[in-house]
């Protein structure tokens, strides 16, 4: 008998599912809205021209070589991507008392801060967005966190932001709970709170010790502008928060598959600093030992250099106001058709994600009947919607629910 006849067959991972159904689909009309990277109007991938320029010019360097990077990655890279994330000029940054960490993409950062939290200062609370991105659970309780919770985010009714219902949940929370905050683009709603519902969600983690645990998966991709896009995360730290945020730059810069990352950490004195990057140097050591090199010192050249980093404000730009576009385009036809029920959230949402309103039973008649691939939960990437489909997929979508109404 083999020593792995005990092993149970685990759940097949939804989005990929979908992925693989729609490549094996040979309709003409196919779309697919459940990939979560960024497609041009052509529906094909797109690789970023400075990063394109950046990445040869990189590979072209004869003064790089392969030698391992430090544990905690390339300085250059850190130091850009907290700059990027806190201001140039945050006072966080000039008083040494917030730095990064090269990580494994978001994922990784978000996962090497559970492991921090946890192992070294013996949290295993914490709370995540309902609805939120999948992986927020499995992260941490892989982490070794024990309790896992929710607050109240999105109201299915009024398809809006419930502030009222997450800070009553915030309220309701343990002190010293972690609790994980989108930064933008809020996935998979895309909605995001106003400047004013920060305000009142950070009085509540103030008063209640809660630790804030910020997810920044689309800085800059969400609106075109990174400043505004980081404005929570830096009026979290101008009120004093200690707190951790995780950075990917797989959507802003198109980079998926070579994992860019960066956890940065905000603390109240550079005192403790030291200690920290130590705890830090060891749990990655026995984790992955140090980071690969070429994705951040794409991302480092670009940030670093004045030109190159215009042509990447301009590439985010071209990607933030397409997916504006569709999302007027898309509200725009489903009223025409008089499609029942209210459409104007989708153009209230930002980012590349819609959380539309559909129930599993319309989701399944778009797949089956229509060959518009999207997750269960209703959630569509306004990425795949083009000048070319979005008649089609509005079409589909009223027709799927008067369908479901009949």
């Amino acid at each position: 008998m083999s020593v792995f006849s005990s092993v149970e067959q685990g759940l097949p991972i939804e989005v990929f599912a979908l992925n693989r159904a729609f490549q094996e689909d040979k309709n003409l009309n196919k779309a697919n809205l459940g990939v979560g990277a960024y497609r041009t109007n052509e529906g094909k991938p797109w690789v970023l021209p400075v990063v394109r320029k950046t990445e040869i010019k990189v590979a072209s360097d004869e003064n790089l070589n392969h030698e391992y990077l430090p544990v905690l990655g390339i300085e250059a890279f850190t130091k850009a991507a907290t700059a990027l994330l806190l201001g140039e000029n945050s006072p966080a940054v000039k008083e040494n008392r917030a730095f990064g960490i090269q990580t494994l993409s978001g994922t990784g950062a978000l996962r090497i801060g559970a492991v921090f939290l946890n192992a070294i200062l013996k949290r295993d609370v914490f709370y995540y967005s309902n609805p939120t991105w999948e992986n927020h659970h499995k992260v941490f309780m892989d982490a070794g966190f024990k309790s896992a919770n929710t607050y109240r985010y999105w109201d299915a009714n009024k398809r809006n932001f419930d502030l009222e219902g997450m800070l009553e949940d915030l309220n309701n929370a343990p002190a010293g709970a972690v609790i994980i905050l989108h930064v933008c683009a809020h996935n998979p709603t895309g909605m995001d709170p106003t400047q004013e519902q920060w305000k009142r969600i950070a009085e509540v983690m103030e008063r209640k010790k809660l630790f804030a645990f910020f997810d920044s998966a689309y800085q800059g991709f969400a609106s075109g502008d990174p400043d505004h896009d980081a404005w929570a995360v830096r009026y979290f730290v101008e009120r004093g928060f200690e707190l951790f945020c995780a950075q990917s730059f797989a959507k802003n810069f198109g980079l998926y598959c070579e994992r860019v990352g960066n956890l940065t950490i905000v603390q109240k004195n550079f005192q403790t600093k030291d200690a920290v990057v130590s705890q830090f140097t060891w749990l990655i050591r026995g984790m992955y030992s140090n980071p690969p090199a070429f994705g951040s010192r794409i991302v480092s050249t670009v940030l670093n250099d004045a030109s190159l980093r215009k042509e990447w404000m301009d590439c985010i730009k071209t990607m933030s106001s397409r997916i504006l576009k569709m999302r007027q385009a898309l509200r725009k036809r489903l009223e025409e058709l008089k499609t029942p029920g209210s459409w104007e959230h989708i153009t209230k949402q930002i980012g590349m994600f819609s959380y539309t309103g559909l129930n599993e039973k319309q989701v399944r008649i778009l797949i089956d009947d229509f060959h518009i691939y999207l997750l269960k939960t209703g959630r569509i990437n306004m990425c795949g919607v083009n000048e070319s489909n979005v008649n089609y997929i509005a079409e589909a979508i009223n027709e799927a629910i008067r369908r479901s109404d009949a």
